[in-house]
C-alpha cells in the first residue's frame, strides 16, 4: 500500500565546487600549503591557516572529498602534498 501524504526530506544541496578548480591551480605544493601552519593556527592567517583547517582534520586525518569539495585530480595531488608534509614535519602524522 502506498502512502501518498509522506512527506519528502530532499535538501537542496549546494553543488560543491572544487577551490583548486576555480582559481587553475594545477600542482599542489605542500611547501605553500602547510609553511608556518603552527603559527597560523594561533593568529587567522588565510593563506596557510585557513587551508590546513580546512584539509587536514584536528586529529591530523585527511578530509574526505565530499566534505571538503575537492575534485579526484586535486584530492590525490592533495593526499600527496599532506603526506609529504608530513615526512618534512610540517604537519604532525598525529594530532594532539
Amino acid at each position: 500500500m502506498k502512502r501518498d501524504n509522506k512527506p519528502s526530506f530532499k535538501r537542496n544541496t549546494k553543488k560543491k565546487v572544487c577551490p583548486f578548480c576555480e582559481k587553475n591551480i594545477v600542482d599542489i605544493d605542500y611547501i605553500v600549503l602547510f609553511k608556518n601552519a603552527d603559527k597560523a593556527e594561533k593568529s587567522y592567517d588565510r593563506n596557510s591557516g585557513e587551508r590546513r583547517a580546512r584539509y587536514v582534520s584536528e586529529s591530523g586525518k585527511i578530509m574526505p572529498r565530499r566534505t571538503t569539495g575537492v575534485c579526484v585530480r586535486h584530492q590525490v595531488d592533495l593526499a600527496s602534498a599532506v603526506k609529504r608534509a608530513r615526512i618534512m614535519a610540517l604537519l604532525p602524522f598525529k594530532g594532539e
